[in-house]
């Protein structure tokens, strides 16, 4: 069983108790949450980047950048897990959303397989708490509104096929506005 975290209570702008797991809607910098595992819009060399990626590899420090070294880089639609080092949070999970051209290369199809792959990650690593971005929706340019509807949709479909293990799972937005398109998503699916 890993180490687990005191989960850093930040105030949530929407909550909802989906089976035994709480999914909540906050506005914060993902790299404060004290939470098992944040994940990472990273990109396919997990080596670094702009936005999320890049403030994550800064506040993780050398050694976060030294494991994802290792780790022989990422396929999109898929995701890798490594420690947090100097992050709040003990892992990091690195997803690789797709670049938006349109929605005529899948991108739904491996956004959403983003979502599920980190879930499965957290599941095989028993961690209780998980805290996402609007992974795809900054330079990768996926239109917010349609990522968050897929990101919710998604996470609540794997909440309710597997009910146990995960606490908790954030979705940490970096504006009002990001948070205002996860509301949305919450209340076409039921959760608000």
């Amino acid at each position: 069983m890993p180490r687990q975290k005191t989960l850093k209570m930040q105030a949530p702008l929407i909550a909802a108790d989906v089976e035994s797991s709480r999914l909540e809607i906050v506005v914060a910098d993902i790299t404060s949450l004290s939470v098992d595992a944040i994940v990472n819009a990273a990109n396919v060399t997990l080596l670094g980047g702009g936005g999320v990626d890049g403030a994550i590899h800064r506040a993780g420090g050398p050694q976060l950048l030294g494991e994802c070294k290792t780790l022989g880089g990422c396929e999109t639609g898929s995701a890798k897990i490594t420690r947090g080092y100097r992050l709040s949070a003990l892992n990091v999970i690195h997803a690789v959303g797709p670049v938006w051209h349109g929605g005529a290369r899948n991108e739904d199809d491996l956004l959403a397989s983003c979502y599920r792959t980190a879930l499965a990650l957290a599941r095989e690593r028993k961690l209780r708490s998980v805290a996402f971005p609007a992974i795809s929706t900054g330079v990768y340019g996926f239109p917010a509104d349609r990522a968050a509807r897929i990101a919710v949709g998604t996470v609540l479909s794997e909440i309710r096929a597997q009910p146990r293990g995960i606490e908790r799972v954030i979705f940490c937005c970096f504006s009002d506005e990001s948070a205002d398109h996860h509301a949305v998503a919450f209340w076409e699916c039921g959760l608000a």
